[in-house]
This record gives C-alpha cells, structure tokens and sequence, in this order.
C-alpha cells in the first residue's frame, strides 16, 4: 500500500463484491482489558449489531480512524484516514416456516409429545427452544420447515384436526448461501479475503469516535458475516454503552427524576449482563434496536443519564446469587402481570403480579386564604382572568365577587392598563386623561395607547373595514373607531350590539377580564411544573427541570381543574408529581393551579397509553388473523382467561371454518394491540354480526417487570431507585459486580 494512502488519506472505497464475511472473537477477549492494537476498551465488553445484512456503509471518524483486516493476526489496511465507504451487495434474505405445535416446561414432555406427535403427522418434528425462551424454561414442539406461509397454515389445519389447537408459526428470515469468491476493492486493486476474514474500524486516539446513519458511538465498529449478511458490530464498554440506552428507553426530557433514571440505568445493565451472548451465533450480544434494548450512541447522551449511569456503576439486580432478567415496560395499565402469564413458562419469582402504586406516597394540602366566587357576564365566567390580574398586581386585590359587577372607574383602570403593560416593559406614557364614562370604545383607546398600539390601528385596518364595522355605531371618535375596529376584528371584544353603545360603561369585571385577554396576545404570565413537596408556606417544584423552592403568598388563590372547567377552591390536596401552573409576584406565589389532580392512586394514570382504544372492520382484523391462523370468514373474538392484572392469558378466536386458542402474548402480536389488557366490544349489522371490533385496553407492553412511567412517578414522590427496583422486582437485591 503506498505511503501517501497510509497517512495522509482522508477516503477510500472498498467495494465488496458478494462480499460474506466470517470470523471469531479477537483474542484480545481473554485479557482484563480489551486492547485493539492500542486502542482500549475496559472491560465488561458488550457488541451491539448496528446494522444487519448492510449494503452501503459509510463510516465517519472525529479525528482519524485506522482500518485493519483480521484473520488470526491484525493487517493494516489504512490509517488516519477520516471517512469510509464501503459498497457491498445485500445477501438475498429468504424465509422460512416452522409450526409450533405444543410447548412445555420440561424438556422431556416436550420430547415425549414430539415423539406422539410425528408418528401421526409423518413430517420433521423437533424440540426446540430460544434464546428469549431461555426466561421462563419453554421448550417448543415444531414442526417443518415449511417454504411459504400457506404450507404452514395447512400445517395448523391439520394440527387443529389432530386436537392441536394453539399451533402458531414461527417465520425465520435465511440466506441464501453464495458461491462467489469475497473480494475487497482498495487503492485500486481487488483483494481476495479469506472466509475468516473481519475488518476493524479503530479511532485513531482514545478522543476520537466514530459515526455511522447519521449518529456517534464509542468504542469501534467491525464489519463482519453471517447467515443473516453482512453485519456491523459496535463494540464498546458496557457503561459506556448504558449512557447510549437509558435516555432511550426512558427520555430524560419527558422524565428528568435522577432516581428514575438510575433505575432504569440498573435495570437495563441487568437485563445486557444477563443476555449478553444471546446471539453468539452471529458474533454479537445484542441488537441496537427495541428487540434488545434501544441504543442510539453517543449522539443521545444526556447529562442527567449519564450520571445516573456513573452513580450506579457495576451496579445489578440480582436473585438467590444471580442476575435477573430485567423485563421492563413504558406503561402497565395499573398493574405488572406474572412473567408465567404472559410468557407461558415456569414461574419467576420475581416477575410477579404488582400493583402500580407507592405505599409510601406523602400527600399535601395547600390552603387558600382567597377565594373568589363566580363573577358573570355575558355567560362568561371571569373568576380565573380577574384571579390572575389580581395575583400579577395589575388590579386590585379583593374577593368580593359583587364589586366586580360595579362600575369600571376611570382612574382605577388606566392605573390598571399602565401596570399591565409595565408588565412588559412599557412605560404607559400616552396614556391621557381618562375619560368620564369607561365605555367600550374608551377602553380600547386607553389599552392602544398604554400598549402603545396606534402602529397596529393605522397600519393593520383599512379605513373601509372600520367604516364599515362601526357604520352603525354613532358619537366614535376617530381614534376610538380604530381602537374598537381593532379590538373586534382580533377578538377581544366579542361582535354585540352593546359595544357601540357610548353610554353604556363597562363593569370592573368586564374591563379585567378584557384587559387579561390583551396580555394573553403577549405571553403566557403562568409558570408549570410539578409538585416535588409542600411545607407549611413554601412548595418545592420542578420546572423545566429546575428545582425550585417558592414562598406561598398570605393571599393565595387555589384553582383546580383545567382551562375549561376551572374552580376556585379553599385546599388543594396535592401529591409527589401532581402537574401544577402559578402565576409569582414579588417572589412568591399568588394563584396555584392544580391542572391533572391525582383522582387515584395509580402511578401511570398520566401516561398517554395509560387508557387507549382501537376500532377495527371485522374484514381488516379477518385479514390479520388469518395470517396466523386459519380460521376463515372471522365471527368473533372471545377473551377467556384474564392473569392477575386482569391482561388477557387466552382467547378464543372463532372463524366459519376453524377456531383455535391464543394464549400469553401471542394474543397482542395477532391483534396489533398495545397490552394484553382489554376488552371487547362489537358494532353489529342488522343481521347480528359484527362490522367492527372495538378494543378499549390499558398499558403499552408486554406487562411484566418494571413500569416506566410508574418508576418515575415514583421519583416525583420522593421513591430512591433501589426502592423502585425492589418493588417491580420482588425479593431482588442490588450488587456492585465491578
């Protein structure tokens, strides 16, 4: 290789040609720590499949990467080179169908039915059981292969007739093996590689990282093959790896309790130590994707979960001496269901049932000393706008309900519009002498001038608008037409007869609340945030995550509710995490706002996915279903059993021409619903049969270990991260394994 490419190159191409690469761990496995000619990775080690059966990679170095060719010994092929591409040809993926009859928990039943079983059937029949069944101890009864779907459902056909009645297909996606020799295009010359051959993409200094689809990773890539094509892994440091998959899987954005974010940190660090090797037979442990765990690199690290991952180094759950299998979900729908349920294996004693609620949850009450009853006009309710004027010092302090049905007066609401628009930093200095009746017209002078407005009058009406607007309205002066015009044609004056009436003035609560709708144009005067703990005068919350501790105002107003059904009450009974808006003068708060009150005791209540509903043709959902099964024209869909969490363990889906039984999470995956727990409705024709099934669940998940958004509620609550482990986890203990 000349000089020039080995130092000084900044790109080059290597195009494979039918490339399929194979080959084993380096040795460098079997040392404390991991040195890729020089560069280092501490150990554990972990390899996450970026990318499977890739066609054209490009590969991006911060500062300088070198590539070297490997099989048995390292060979240098490049270096210091900033950028890669290399072109391939994709594997022709095929498909294949096995059927799985029966499953059991003991390898020797399993063994016993297969035997029974090919003896009446007369086709291949095995004994076989997953990485991901390794959980619960499943050993599948199959049978095949079969080369397309439809082999397969007359399989299920003939299985149903022999009693079998939860036969399911299993697809696995396979290579086509290739007879063409694997070269490798570089500096112009082809180069035939050997079929142990890997290529290691190294950074050129302990700084640097590389880049691959747009994101950043640490450590260093390999490019490889399998049966399932050409593969790149990332292979990194297990800690390093975490600070790429908690604000994945748990957003620190949406969920910025260090607690929570620990947990999840130790949780998915359990769950990679104990499925690491789960897929040994391609040369990685994990995919990069939610069938793993979701790992997005370097580009997604966030500060708040790194610390979590820092804080709990090495740190894992463990049961009777071992690793658990951290199973997690974003939502549980009120209650976690037993692994055995959903799973269909043997029990795990720390997958059980759990009920998302904190036993030790602390609840507080707010008092308020002003209370301000229903002020109406015009059908309108203007409580909560006076409440904030008043809480902002714009108008006077009062909680008599009565004077705001009073006469506006003059120079109390010019003091008012010159306080409001002080506000926002402007002075009011135009503003003249208010006149003697506070009419509608009058009013809207008073703001255009205080809010200093005239270039919004004169430049956003055309005089024919306002000709026309106020045609029927007599005694306007000309800059109170415009003042008005502009008021009704933006809405903060509604289109009534009684706003061109000169002689008819405004009440105090009619120029309040007008004045509060002219600051809602500007800005929203009201901060929001969540309820972190309450003491006697004073709140702690968290806004835009900031911890933040206010002084309650002696005059304090309660809200409950949201904007359009706000109450005026005197307590708020508030809890860890309860959403809340205030508005703050002079540093403290003047009006607190309850916006989604606690109405039980379910942690993930808030989740969007907490409740949910799906409405699907009888003729769409035929469709799926027949997909898995045979049933024909679809009758009905009939839950049977329900777990402990009341989830669906085994349903009955009835068709014209068969009907079989779906168990555990089978169920959700032949449905496309997001839980297991739901029930059904049917929207019928005149005839009795269904047009459409309605399914009105709860959760998003597969339902067993840890909830998400019940661990986080928790956080807000005050809960440590090894107290939220232990109660999705039961019995469980933390370990530092390094």
């Amino acid at each position: 290789m000349p000089e020039t490419m080995k130092r000084h190159g900044k790109f080059f191409l290597l195009a494979f040609l039918g490339l399929f690469f194979f080959g084993a761990r380096p040795e460098e496995f079997a040392r404390d720590n991991v040195f890729f000619q020089g560069f280092l990775i501490q150990k554990p080690v972990i390899r996450i499949a970026l990318g499977v059966n890739v066609e054209d990679v490009e590969i991006h170095a911060a500062s300088g990467m070198k590539v070297y060719q490997v099989s048995g010994s390292y060979k240098l092929m490049a270096e210091d080179i900033s950028e890669v591409r290399v072109k391939g040809q994709k594997d022709k993926l095929s498909e294949k169908f096995t059927v799985q009859a029966a499953q059991s928990r003991k390898r020797e039943d399993a063994e016993d039915e297969a035997k029974t079983l090919k003896a009446k059937i007369g086709k291949r029949v095995y004994v076989a059981q997953d990485a991901k069944d390794d959980l619960v101890g499943v050993y599948q009864v199959r049978v095949g292969d079969f080369l397309t779907r439809t082999d397969a459902l007359d399989c299920i056909k003939e299985l149903t007739k022999l009693g079998y009645k939860e036969a399911w297909i299993i697809r696995d996606e396979v290579t086509e093996p290739t007879t063409k020799p694997r070269w490798v295009l570089l500096n112009g010359e082809l180069i035939n590689l050997s079929a142990e051959t890997a290529l290691y993409f190294i950074p050129s200094t302990p700084q640097s990282y590389l880049a691959y689809g747009g994101r950043s990773y640490r450590g260093i890539f390999v490019l490889r093959g399998s049966r399932r094509g050409i593969l790149l892994i990332n292979i990194l440091n297990i800690e390093d790896y975490l600070r790429g998959v908690v604000p994945g899987e748990l957003s620190p954005y949406i969920y910025p309790e260090l607690e929570a974010q620990k947990a999840q940190a130790v949780a998915a660090r359990t769950y990679a130590l104990k499925n690491t090797g789960q897929f040994e037979e391609f040369g990685f442990d994990l995919y990069a994707t939610p069938t793993s765990q979701v790992y997005e690199g370097l580009s997604i690290e966030h500060p708040l979960s790194s610390q979590a991952v820092d804080e709990t180094r090495g740190e894992v759950a463990v049961y009777a001496g071992k690793l658990i299998n951290a199973l997690y979900m974003s939502t549980c729908g009120g209650m976690t269901e037993d692994a055995e349920a959903m799973f269909e294996g043997n029990p795990v004693p720390y997958l059980k049932a759990t009920e998302c609620v904190y036993e030790n949850e602390e609840e507080w009450q707010v008092r308020a000393s002003a209370v301000l009853p229903a002020v109406m006009f015009s059908g309108v309710n203007a409580s909560p706008k006076l409440a904030l004027l008043m809480a902002l010092d714009v108008i006077p302090y009062t909680a008599d309900a009565a004077a705001f049905g009073e006469t506006a007066a003059p120079a109390e609401t010019a003091e008012s519009v010159r306080k409001a628009a002080a506000l926002l930093g402007k002075k009011g200095e135009k503003i003249g002498t208010p006149p003697s009746v506070m009419s509608h017209a009058a009013f809207a002078r008073l703001v255009v001038d205080g809010f200093e407005w005239q270039d919004r009058v004169q430049n956003l009406l055309g005089k024919s608008e306002a000709d026309r607007i106020t045609r029927d309205m007599t005694g306007l002066k000309a800059e109170e037409k415009g003042a008005l015009t502009y008021f009704l044609v933006t809405g903060i004056y509604p289109d009534t007869k009684e706003i061109g009436d000169k002689s008819r003035p405004l009440t105090r609560a009619e120029a309040g609340f007008y004045l509060a709708k002219v600051l809602a144009t500007y800005k929203d005067f009201t901060h929001q945030g969540y309820i972190k703990s309450v003491a006697k005068d004073k709140i702690e919350v968290i806004e835009d995550k900031e911890k933040k501790s206010i002084d309650l105002a002696p005059n304090l107003f309660a809200i409950l509710g949201q904007e359009d059904s706000l109450t005026f009450v005197p307590t708020l009974d508030l809890s860890g995490g309860d959403v809340v808006k205030w508005v703050e003068s002079a540093g403290r708060i003047r009006l607190l706002q309850a916006i989604v009150p606690s109405l039980g005791n379910i942690l993930d209540q808030a989740s969007p996915f907490h409740r949910w509903q799906v409405r699907i043709s009888r003729e769409d959902l035929e469709s799926r279903i027949n997909q898995y099964y045979p049933v024909g024209p679809l009758v009905d869909v009939v839950p049977l059993k329900r777990g402990k969490s009341k989830r669906v363990v085994d349903a009955a889906i009835i068709g014209r021409e068969s009907q079989v039984h779906v168990t555990g999470l089978k169920i959700r995956q032949v449905l496309n619903l997001r839980d297991n727990l739901f029930v059904v409705d049917r929207e019928v024709d005149a005839d009795g049969h269904p047009t459409h099934f309605v399914f009105s669940g709860k959760g998003w998940g597969h339902g067993v270990g840890l909830c998400q958004i019940g661990a986080f509620r928790m956080a807000q609550e005050g809960a440590a991260y090894a107290d939220i482990l232990k109660k999705y986890y039961k019995g469980i203990k933390l370990e530092k394994k390094y």
